[in-house]
């Protein structure tokens, strides 16, 4: 890589002055990005960076030498830095006027940045549609095709794995949170918003892979079954890519087969952010509810102790064997490892040495009132857990001939009502339900403020 790059290529973004220059850069881009081409007279350039100068927000140049220097001179100085490091490139043409454009790693690296600071997220649709419409089209160059299905499978499964491993983190970091408003906060607002709202949706519903994928496996292995497209495909892969017939041959076989493998075990990618997705919503909800445990009872006291640990450990960054230096844990219980397991270690229990006497049991009835007044209980109990098909009904029965309704219209008297409404949102992302979710703005009702969403009716 760094035979094409710089080797102080990155010094820039790793500086004490890295906002600025960052700054900077996204500046000329968008500049630059207006043009014909990434190259721009260097006065139009400097004037940019001059007004950006003059601005109260922009960041301050981290260096003496350039206490009292007007905005003019920093803007001369930055392209000249960014010319050092190897970002741009400053020629001067027949008439003598400069011209600075961004050198081609740069173009594409600087497109990567701002996409992750934008934080744009993958179209999954665009590369299924693309995919599903080269894979239907005749033309007359079979290699660029193919290579083009290639690609565009190579960042579907890209933009999967990443999606995966973005629940995963979520999971990870649940630990970070503390308070139940907290837990809560980061699962409507952020996971919900960055990979529910944006992905996961979508994965279920518009993107689904199923609806193309038949069709797609299909039509590549009949190619590849073809012998006039085989010809075909071999000989424009073989002037692509400068290499012989036999070995550009052996290229589409591979090529095709890489991409009906990577369809066919998508399912593994997709049943895994599935499992993941409720994994981590039952991960949040599960560590809120041990937030919300109270009490003198022995739960609500080793919930005590358990927080105490865990806030110890997360203030002084120790690591799982922290524990047993944790001095308050002294007055509570000894904790030890035993290197030998004998007899000896077991306890026995004392036998008493008086004579058995067998005693008549008494055949005691059930209390018939007793037994149906805790069975009502129970009953009753269990009629307000909560499941998708109780949110199903509910859900349906508020929305009655309605196509839609909003979230704050809702019934929302109480604890139970709120504790309905968060369910209607977690469950409005799985699969079969029969209403979805669309998110909108924040609201405040009854006391209660929340997310607001759109209900819509799923229209078989």
């Amino acid at each position: 890589m760094f035979q094409v790059l710089p080797e102080n290529f990155f010094v820039p973004l790793a500086s004490p002055n890295k906002i600025i220059y960052w700054e900077c850069l996204a500046k000329l881009f968008s500049v630059m990005s207006n043009q014909l081409s990434f190259g721009v007279e260097r006065d139009i350039l400097v004037q940019e960076l001059q007004y950006y100068f003059e601005q109260d927000q922009a960041a301050a140049i981290l260096d003496e030498s350039f206490d009292g220097k007007n905005s003019r001179d920093k803007a001369n100085w930055m392209l000249r830095r960014l010319e050092y490091y190897g970002w741009i490139e400053i020629e001067t043409d027949k008439s003598y006027v400069q011209r600075a454009s961004f050198r081609e790693y740069a173009v594409k690296l600087l497109k990567t940045l701002l996409e992750i600071e934008e934080g744009k997220q993958i179209e999954y649709q665009g590369y299924i549609y693309t995919i599903y419409s080269l894979v239907r089209s005749s033309t007359d160059n079979p290699g660029i095709v193919l290579l083009s299905i290639l690609e565009n499978t190579d960042m579907l499964i890209t933009g999967l794995k990443n999606l995966n491993s973005g629940i995963k983190r979520y999971i990870d970091e649940l630990t970070k949170y503390r308070t139940p408003a907290e837990i809560m906060d980061v699962l409507f607002n952020d996971y919900i918003e960055n990979i529910v709202d944006k992905a996961y949706h979508r994965l279920l519903t518009s993107d689904n892979v199923s609806k193309f994928r038949p069709e797609i496996v299909e039509r590549l292995e009949s190619r590849s079954r073809s012998k006039s497209y085989m010809a075909r495909t071999s000989a424009e892969l073989a002037e692509i890519r400068e290499i012989s017939i036999e070995q550009a041959e052996e290229l589409v076989y591979q090529y095709i087969h890489q991409i009906i493998d990577a369809f066919q075990n998508m399912d593994d990618i997709l049943t895994e952010i599935n499992q993941k997705n409720t994994q981590y919503q039952k991960a949040a909800i599960n560590r809120a509810k041990f937030y919300l445990i109270g009490g003198e009872d022995v739960r609500g006291q080793l919930k005590e102790i358990l927080s105490e640990v865990n806030e110890k450990i997360n203030e002084e960054n120790m690591d799982l064997g922290g524990i047993y230096r944790i001095a308050f844990l002294d007055e509570l219980i000894r904790l030890y490892s035993c290197g030998i397991l004998d007899e000896k270690s077991l306890f026995v229990p004392l036998e008493g040495k008086k004579e058995f006497r067998p005693v008549e049991l008494a055949d005691h009835r059930p209390d018939a009132v007793l037994r149906q007044e805790k069975l009502k209980k129970m009953m009753e109990k269990m009629e307000r857990v909560l499941n998708t098909q109780k949110i199903n009904r509910y859900v349906l029965d508020c929305l009655q001939d309605r196509e839609w309704m909003m979230a704050s219209q809702l019934p929302l008297s109480d604890t139970e009502d709120f504790v309905r409404l968060i369910y209607v949102r977690l469950y409005g992302q799985r699969k079969n339900m029969k209403y979805r979710i669309e998110a909108q703005g924040d609201v405040a009702v009854n006391g209660y403020r929340f997310r607001d969403f759109a209900i819509r009716k799923v229209l078989s």
